[in-house]
């Protein structure tokens, strides 16, 4: 048998018996010889017409039915029964108009918390509210207990007192559980004083005033200045050059032929010289180079010319070295000064506090306080709330102090959008900062991860983020983003 059938054989028991080991996990197990026939048959069943038949195996393996991959759904609040506006009322001093409502139609017993400004105090407190300052915060605030019966409104004042007259003040304001630390809702409100000054536009100083104009205009003159020196000194030169005649004139020695070359126009003949006319003879004439010495130009119509001698080539001039080197290093001056002016603006424009918020990093930084809405990319995060301390929440098992922000996050965004609890931080005095702490987070939040679940498209949600602090000190400020090239946002918290 030929080499080449040996092999067509041998790869075709090959294929063969792959065929068959593919097919056995497809057929169905047989049925076991121990067990016994039953004495009776049960009668077979009828075939309906247009029921599906078997499937015959085809040594194939079974596809497996597709199984939609579903993520985490995204995080959708729930309707509160309790929520709670706040708005400014117009009064000299700063005031707020607080309205707690129940839409549900049983009681619910609340908290409600309103934080300070710092340095404010509260003037005045409706509704049985409380003025306290948290362990470890700088600022003040207003507590309520309330318990609201079904379908109702509670209106609560309170007014403040502010060092500095007319400045916007903002409180916001939060109805919590019976803990405390779960918010069912939350709403900021700013006051505008009336006699609010609108802050100082800074303008611009002229252009003649500003340094590297001055120093472009100084280069310039400069050039110009000794562009005119130089030309000045070569008309004067050129001048008073030797052997140099005015256009238009005579040299002497020659016939006044163009270009100043002595062109005798006579032969001697017996020491005289013939003019045009016949007889005419000029004394002297036939002494080389026409007229001598002294005696004038000569005289013109003559008739034996002779080579004209050529004249002698004029050099170029050239700018002295000394006025070229004077006029690179003044250029040069400028040029390095102007780039040493502009250098150290930039260098002084840089705030080293803050991080990059261009290049890499994706929109702009925005700083603010407690309560105001601040945008980046994707999200509005409003921090509403900040407290450390054993009260708030029990120790976390590896030590540290909690500290528990209630922060609101709004997608702007037409898509579901995730975040991450280690892009979340809290910034000490110091300098350090620290990430969420994810499993306080989930505790607070009654077991639910608030970071594996996507933020619905154009929703808000209101949740609680802890913070484990090593020592002491309190956050100074929080820093929020909704991902990695963020640029995010700065909440200034003391």
């Amino acid at each position: 048998m030929p080499a080449s059938r040996r092999h067509h054989r041998a790869l075709a028991v090959f294929v063969n018996c792959l065929g068959v080991i593919a097919a056995v996990p497809a057929l169905s197990p047989a049925t076991p010889h121990a067990v016994a026939a039953p004495a009776h048959p049960a009668p077979a069943p009828a075939v309906i017409p247009g029921a599906a038949a078997t499937p015959i195996p085809t040594g194939v393996p079974a596809v497996p039915p597709a199984v939609p991959t579903t993520g985490p759904a995204p995080v959708r609040p729930s309707m509160p029964p309790v929520s709670v506006a706040v708005g400014a009322s117009g009064t000299p001093a700063p005031g707020y108009r607080i309205e707690v409502r129940n839409a549900g139609s049983a009681p619910v017993d609340t908290m409600v918390r309103q934080e300070l400004p710092n340095g404010s105090r509260a003037t005045t407190v409706t509704g049985g509210g409380r003025t306290s300052r948290p362990a470890g915060m700088s600022a003040g605030e207003v507590t309520w207990r309330l318990r609201l019966p079904g379908k109702s409104t509670t209106t609560l004042h309170t007014a403040l007192s502010v060092p500095g007259p007319g400045r916007s003040v903002t409180a916001p304001t939060c109805v919590y559980g019976t803990d405390g630390t779960r918010p069912f809702d939350c709403a900021t409100a700013t006051w505008v004083g009336a006699a609010t000054a609108p802050a100082a536009q800074v303008t611009a100083a002229p252009a003649w005033r500003r340094p590297p104009v001055l120093l472009a205009a100084f280069t310039a003159l400069l050039v110009v200045t000794a562009g005119v020196v130089w030309w000045a000194l070569w008309r004067r030169r050129r001048r008073t050059a030797p052997g140099s005649a005015a256009p238009g004139t005579m040299a002497r020695g020659g016939t006044g032929a163009p270009g100043g070359g002595a062109t005798p126009t006579g032969t001697p003949v017996g020491g005289t010289m013939h003019t045009g006319g016949l007889g005419s003879v000029v004394p002297g004439g036939g002494m080389p180079g026409g007229a001598g010495p002294g005696q004038g130009p000569p005289e013109r119509g003559t008739v034996y010319p002779r080579t004209a001698v050529p004249s002698p080539a004029s050099r170029r001039r050239r700018p002295p070295v000394w006025l070229v080197v004077g006029v690179a290093a003044a250029v040069l001056a400028g040029v390095v000064g102007a780039a040493a002016w502009s250098a150290t603006q930039r260098v002084a424009a840089m705030d080293t506090t803050k991080q990059p918020t261009s290049g890499a990093w994706v929109g702009s930084s925005v700083t603010g306080a407690l309560g105001q809405p601040l945008r980046e990319t994707a999200f509005e995060f409003t921090v509403y709330r900040v407290s450390c301390g054993a009260d708030v929440l029990p120790p976390s098992p590896g030590g540290g102090r909690p500290c528990l922000a209630t922060v609101g996050v709004r997608n702007l965004t037409n898509e579901d959008q995730t975040w991450h609890g280690q892009l979340q931080r809290a910034y000490l005095p110091s300098g350090n900062w620290v990430a969420a702490d994810e499993d306080a987070t989930r505790v607070a939040n009654l077991g639910r991860d608030v970071f594996s679940q996507p933020v619905a498209a154009g929703r808000r949600v209101l949740l609680p983020l802890v913070f484990t602090m090593r020592g002491d000190e309190p956050p100074k400020r929080l820093e929020l983003r909704s991902g990695v090239f963020s640029a995010g946002v700065r909440v200034d918290v003391a």
